[in-house]
């Protein structure tokens, strides 16, 4: 039997936004990386082409990751 760490549940919520971001903008962000502070806020990160996508990209976190700060960082360029 599996306990499950702090570690396997940040890995979890990371990749589960992860996802939901690139589902719902057709991958449209690149290089894009979905991390946690140590004050449990969700940080992304990346490049985007359009503030459009950018927008999607925080409220696809926003419904992964209910209750849970978040810190856009994805550049648009």
């Amino acid at each position: 039997m599996k306990l499950e760490t702090a570690n396997d549940s940040t890995q979890d919520l990371t990749t589960c936004v992860e996802r939901v971001i690139q589902s719902r903008t057709s991958g449209a962000i690149r290089d894009l990386q979905v991390s946690l502070t140590n004050e449990g806020q969700v940080v992304l990160s990346g490049r985007t082409t359009t503030y459009y996508a950018k927008q999607l990209a925080s409220h696809a976190a926003m419904n992964a990751a209910k209750d849970i700060a978040i810190s856009n960082e994805i550049e648009v360029y």
